[in-house]
């Protein structure tokens, strides 16, 4: 039984026999509350006997009506009085305590009323005198008397009962306060006393102790924990030194996994080749797994050939003969299912070369590894987002054993190497599409400048030939002229060019860039320039100010050209947002024009490298000059790495 079972088991019962003797209390106390109410009751019988006999005797001689109705008054109320007595008044309350001697007297009493009654009514009639009047009130107040004493005896006995009651109380009371303090001491204190000498005897380093369980409730499972905890401390001590060389050992084993993984992370990130980091990544773990040879292979998209990417400690021989290995023909290099990733394989190469040989069926299988003696294989797959880029292959000549942590650790120092060898062919990608960018818009800007000169030349030359066969001199010397221009002209775009693809960025400032190129601008075409450079806000990516330049470039280029111009300005806001704005004192010239010319082509390179970097370009041209300006959004400018507010420009 629980522990607050028996103490509530315990309070219930005293609780129960505290309201029983409380409520016999209370029946008792209104038992008398009642009786003595009947016994004031009574008295007042007594005094309205004595009343209705003075009325009586004094009968007046001039009202007799009004004497008559308070003998008759005085009358109902006795009645009332002996009619309350007999069905008693809870509201009061008033009750008898009715019992054979208290019936007797009442009944008497009763009949002593009838009597003097009779006479009253018959003296008020006038049909009977008041000489045995006397007499007959002395009897009644004598019968009243009589019903007093013994209601009274009653109530005595009452109030003994409730004496008893209220001793047998304080005896419940004393009983109930030494039976709590004995349940607490036998359920409570002396376990917790038996708990408590056993605590010390632990602290003393006496492990064996243990406390006797002699209940089955919550002192009893308090007891039952204890005598575990001993057990276990009394282990734990006894086995100490052996449990520390094991924890010693795991957390040795963990710190060299943790820096195993360390290594490779940092090893594979600092890799700069394909070739580098297979052969670097073969020889960590080699070293890692204490394989005796391993390799690396790379598979192609549908995992049917597996290429041997990287070595170390593999027989030459076996690494010319399985160089691209066919899935299925040899251990390594298992055909997988798509939307499947493998896991690490441990294969014992003696019955895996006689299953796969029953399975060749004519085809040729390669067991290099089985005559290089090798005797346990074990296969790490190199997957990334579910596809399987090739796997690792750790060569032993023994049999070694696996754990799962083992397998973990292979498992995620083969997920490093196939995310640094995708990192490198993204990174290679990025700059294949970088440089076939860039050969894009050589090519086009050699074809929208030098190539049409060079196409003009070959006009003028023909036009020379003609103009010499005919000896027509001013034609001659006319179209003489309009070479040397073209060939002036070539020379300047070709210089050009070279300056445009020689532009180097700052870092952290656009401005030096731009006087360089302002500089130069100056120097070929002898234009004045002006630059203004207004606010402090974030620096732009190195890619962007590059692109930028080249903007401002072709926007100085067609100045040179077309504008007729005097002065260029080239104005730079980077707050609360980037603008810049390239302007001159030019002739100008029709944006809505029809046919492109060489201006309408310099606007399409500038607009195809304002979209590359997601900006807005924008063109104004009038009798006054040409504005050109180029807005580039925030997404631009954030790139720096600093917070962005508002929404920022770049325009040139």
């Amino acid at each position: 039984m629980a522990l607050a079972t028996k103490l509530m088991l315990i309070g219930g019962v005293f609780l129960v026999l505290a309201l029983a003797s409380i409520g016999l209390t209370l029946w008792v106390t209104w038992q008398l509350e009642g009786g003595a109410a009947a016994v004031n009751e009574a008295g007042r019988m007594r005094m309205r006997s004595y009343q209705l006999a003075l009325s009586l005797q004094q009968k007046p001689v001039d009202a007799p009506t009004q004497w008559v109705t308070e003998v008759s008054d005085q009358v109902t109320s006795f009645d009332r009085s002996v009619a309350l007595l007999r069905r008693g008044d809870s509201s009061r309350p008033l009750a008898v305590p009715w019992d054979e001697e208290t019936r007797t007297q009442f009944r008497h009493l009763v009949t002593s009323w009838q009597t003097l009654r009779s006479q009253a009514l018959a003296i008020s009639e006038g049909a009977a005198e008041a000489n045995s009047l006397n007499v007959h009130v002395q009897g009644l107040v004598a019968q009243v008397d009589l019903f007093v004493s013994a209601v009274e005896r009653h109530l005595s006995g009452w109030t003994t009962l409730l004496r008893t009651f209220q001793l047998a109380m304080m005896v419940l009371a004393i009983l109930s306060a030494l039976a709590l303090m004995y349940a607490g001491y036998v359920f409570i204190l002396e376990p917790v006393s038996r708990l408590k000498s056993a605590l010390h005897d632990i602290e003393d380093g006496d492990f064996a102790t243990r406390v006797i369980v002699e209940t089955g409730d919550e002192m009893g499972s308090l007891a039952e924990g204890f005598n575990s905890m001993a057990e276990n401390l009394q282990s734990l001590y006894g086995n100490l030194e052996t449990k520390v060389r094991e924890k010693t050992a795991s957390l040795e084993t963990k710190q060299q996994r943790l820096s195993a993984l360390y290594e490779v992370a940092a090893f594979v990130a600092s890799a700069e080749t394909l070739e580098e980091l297979a052969h670097g990544f073969a020889r960590h773990m080699r070293r890692i797994a204490q394989a005796d040879a391993v390799a690396i292979r790379w598979s192609d998209v549908a995992n049917e050939r597996y290429v041997l990417l990287g070595s170390d400690c593999l027989p030459h021989v076996m690494a010319e003969e399985e160089q691209c290995v066919l899935s299925g023909d040899c251990f390594c290099g298992a055909k997988v299912e798509s939307g499947t990733m493998p896991s690490v394989r441990v294969i014992p190469i003696l019955d895996a070369s006689r299953s796969l040989s029953g399975q060749a069926a004519g085809r040729r299988v390669h067991q290099h590894c089985e005559r290089a003696g090798y005797a346990t294989l074990i296969t790490v797959p190199l997957g990334l987002h579910m596809r399987v880029l090739g796997e690792v292959e750790l060569f032993y000549r023994g049999q070694p054993s696996l754990s799962e942590e083992e397998k973990a650790l292979f498992e995620a120092l083969a997920n490093h190497l196939a995310g640094a060898m995708e990192s490198l062919r993204a990174a290679a990608l990025g700059r294949e599409a970088a440089v076939f960018s860039e050969r894009q818009l050589l090519a086009q800007e050699l074809h929208d400048s030098i190539a049409q000169s060079l196409a003009f030349l070959k006009i003028q030359m023909q036009l020379l030939r003609d103009a010499m066969g005919r000896q027509d001199q001013a034609a001659i010397h006319a179209t003489m002229d309009e070479l040397d221009v073209g060939v002036r002209e070539s020379y300047n775009d070709v210089r050009e060019l070279l300056l445009h693809f020689r532009v180097r960025t700052h870092v952290d400032d656009i401005e030096p860039a731009l006087r360089e190129t302002l500089s130069k601008f100056e120097h070929q075409t002898r234009l004045r320039t002006q630059l203004s450079v207004q606010g402090q806000g974030l620096p732009l990516p190195p890619d962007i100010q590059i692109q930028v330049l080249h903007i401002v470039q072709e926007a100085l280029s067609n100045i040179r050209k077309h504008a007729q111009a005097t002065q260029a300005w080239v104005d730079v806001q980077t707050q609360p947002h980037w603008c810049v704005r390239v302007r001159d004192n030019g002739c100008g010239f029709d944006v809505q024009a029809g046919p492109p010319d060489s201006t309408h082509v310099g606007l399409s390179i500038m607009r195809e490298r304002a979209q590359r970097i997601g900006a807005d370009l924008r063109c104004e041209s009038g009798p006054d000059g040409t504005l050109i300006e180029l807005r580039l959004p925030n997404l631009v400018a954030s790139r720096s790495g600093g917070p962005i507010t508002q929404p920022g420009a770049l325009t040139s």
